[in-house]
């Protein structure tokens, strides 16, 4: 009589490599990897189903140290090296892990066309604002007037809003956190693991080498609550230690408010709607900047036809119509020549 092997249920260590983690004590990039492991044993999808593709940076290691198929791949190309993966195996659950120099500067190409056409990846973008692995030159995200070991008298270059980028080229979920809020954190995963198409997800992550305290503000007790604006869908757009403060639009100009003071009431502030159609909403807090505060949570999440899965419909239409193909006639159809 066989008896049935009990499959026991997946914990993170079933997630945890062998291989030593090699980022600096420190470094943010640990909370996304913890987080990581702790989310994907709760997904109810098998291990061997699940595939890390990187590029290029220190954040790019983290395909080492995750125990599942994976890929340390070039500068920029991950998102087409996932694409292909994901078109061929459309039942694996494939994540791109990047950083700001990796995705926006010399795989920007890449990187907005995998937005557009809404493949079904979960797209990462560790943002440090700066180049790391290189040791600390600026990138496409660096503030303006930064000073880096390349712009000794300061950058010159206005820099990019991921999440307005990702918005831009029309990605279909678009949210953004932060490493020190781990809740936060892996919530924001949770959703983007759920999305049907392209997922991406900025996580603002301190580099404690090159960069450090870049985002200070939002991860300081004393300061985070007004520095930052949880958005929640359907709910107006309050922050502060209090929930007293608040962002009201005055035309298309956002201003920050005290609710309770000069007769201002919640029903005059703006209200979050991740799912507005035409995404200008979205990408208006995207381009929030001091003093307002900085909006993390889901600036977008709506449906739209799937990549992977219009690319299926069209091999079973060809097939269907043309009876299943082989290598040979591919080979020896249309015009051929002979070479001497």
């Amino acid at each position: 009589m066989n008896q049935m092997t009990e499959i026991k249920p997946l914990t993170r260590k079933d997630f945890e490599s062998d291989q030593d983690v090699r980022w600096c004590p420190g470094c943010g990039d640990y909370a996304l990897l913890a987080q990581v492991q702790k989310l994907l044993p709760t997904l109810g999808i098998p291990r061997e189903h699940f595939a890390f593709i990187s590029g290029i940076g220190c954040s790019s290691r983290f395909p080492y140290y995750m125990e599942t198929y994976g890929m340390h791949s070039i500068h920029g190309r991950a998102p087409a090296i996932a694409s292909g993966l994901k078109l061929a195996r459309p039942e694996l659950s494939v994540w791109v892990v990047s950083g700001d120099g990796d995705s926006l500067a010399i795989g920007g190409n890449h990187f907005i066309h995998a937005m557009r056409r809404n493949i079904g990846l979960k797209i990462i973008l560790l943002n440090n604002r700066i180049y790391g692995l290189t040791k600390g030159q600026y990138s496409p995200t660096s503030e303006f007037g930064k000073k880096t070991k390349t712009t000794p008298l300061g950058s010159i270059d206005r820099p990019f809003s991921p999440v307005s980028v990702a918005l831009g080229a029309g990605a279909t979920f678009v949210a953004r956190t932060v490493d020190s809020d781990h809740p936060h954190l892996l919530d924001t995963l949770r959703r983007a693991a759920e999305h049907p198409g392209t997922a991406f997800v900025e996580v603002l992550q301190n580099c404690i080498v090159f960069n450090d305290g870049a985002y200070n503000a939002l991860a300081d007790k004393e300061t985070r609550d007004d520095a930052r604006l949880l958005l929640r869908d359907g709910q107006p757009m309050r922050f502060g230690k209090d929930g007293t403060k608040g962002i009201r639009m005055r035309g298309f100009e956002p201003e920050v408010v005290t609710v309770g003071e000069g007769g201002v009431t919640e029903a005059d502030l703006a209200v979050h709607d991740e799912s507005a159609a035409n995404g200008g909403l979205a990408f208006f807090l995207s381009q929030f900047a001091a003093p307002l505060p900085v909006p993390l949570g889901v600036f977008r999440a709506v449906e739209a036809p799937v990549y992977e899965q219009l690319s299926t419909g069209l091999a079973d239409d060809a097939r269907a119509k043309r009876g299943q193909g082989t290598l040979e006639k591919l080979f020896n159809s249309g015009d051929t020549w002979t070479i001497d």
